[in-house]
């Protein structure tokens, strides 16, 4: 009876062992809706849960155009309330000026969503249907794009308008072996390593695509000293240091030292460039914490890489945000 009780014993330290491993692996891995991306030259992944706990109180509730206020209407879901996760691979076009664009994009959402009413309005819309792994892929045209979406679960949805149906086949491929913690694509890694744990959202790759304009990234109107197919590690994440703060870190992974040292210095002079701008600024909660951005941007160099730090207050990204939905107002 002894024996058979430390037999026991052991194999529920085993057990428990080993549910500790899973634990820790699993808090190690990227989250699921970004490792069901297909290859691609950037991913950007945004957690809207703690995003959306920390800006509720200061946003004003967005404008909606018809066109979305009618989707709202027929489906239930409108993405400012209901969205808790979004993750999107970046596909680089290769004619800029071709029919579509110079950037494709393949995403995964995740949230509460009304699978009847959803799929009430795909099939209404959808010019297509295609039957693929056990899913039925809708075919939309949207703005001279083929756009496809799949329902992936009770809670996800898969879009693409990518020119041929290959990456949202591989997203739905993907889903099969979505319990395998470190599946995903080759971007994923080669670099989600280098994302701090408590990132809220990151971005890796060349995520500067999105931003680029005849060949230069443009961002609150500087040009950045980057490449548009720079390889970047970007993530916002709590500041350990201050409570209620951000912290935004970007690394980007020169080519050489030397490159390295060069673009450090660049970004640097344009800090203090944008620095000299802000005493004119009239006072207010964004225009504060814009200033208090720039005054803790920090330029660091070790080897080919670069690192910025700053540290952002919600009332940036709030009044960012309210400049959006002001924009969206006037058109």
């Amino acid at each position: 009876m002894h024996r058979r009780t430390r037999t026991t014993l052991w194999i529920v330290v085993a057990v428990l062992a080993f549910l500790a491993v899973a634990v820790f692996l699993r808090s190690k891995a990227p989250p699921e809706a970004a490792r069901l991306l297909p290859e691609s030259d950037g991913i950007v992944y945004v957690n809207f849960r703690p995003l959306r706990a920390l800006l509720h109180k200061q946003l004003t509730p967005p404008v909606r155009v018809p066109d979305y206020q009618q989707f709202v209407d027929a489906t239930g879901i409108d993405w400012e309330r209901d969205l808790d996760e979004a993750a999107v691979a970046l596909h680089r076009m290769p004619d800029p000026n071709g029919p579509n664009g110079p950037v494709a994009y393949s995403m995964v959402l995740a949230g509460k969503l009304n699978g009847k009413r959803l799929n009430s309005w795909l099939e209404a819309h959808a010019e297509s249907r295609e039957s693929y792994a056990g899913h039925t892929v809708f075919a939309i045209s949207s703005e001279g794009r083929t756009v496809r979406v799949a329902r992936i679960g009770y809670d996800m949805v898969a879009i693409s308008n990518a020119p041929t149906p290959e990456q949202i086949h591989s997203m739905l491929d993907r889903h099969r072996t979505a319990a395998i913690p470190f599946s995903g694509s080759t971007l994923l890694a080669r670099h989600y390593r280098d994302v701090p744990l408590l990132a809220l959202a990151w971005g890796v790759g060349e995520i500067g695509l999105p931003f680029s304009e005849s060949g230069a990234i443009q961002i609150f109107g500087f040009k950045l000293p980057l490449e548009p197919d720079s390889t970047i590690v970007a993530s916002l994440a709590p500041a350990l240091s201050a409570k209620g703060l951000l912290r935004l870190r970007v690394e980007e992974i020169a080519a050489s030292e030397q490159i390295a040292a060069q673009q450090a210095a660049a970004l640097t002079s344009l800090i203090a460039l944008a620095r000299g701008f802000t005493p004119g600024l009239s006072p207010n909660a964004a225009n504060d914490s814009l200033k208090q951005l720039l005054k803790s941007a920090e330029v660091t160099t070790k080897g080919t890489r670069v690192l910025a730090t700053a540290t952002l207050s919600p009332n940036l990204l709030n009044g960012l945000a309210s400049g959006a939905n002001a924009a969206q107002a006037e058109k």
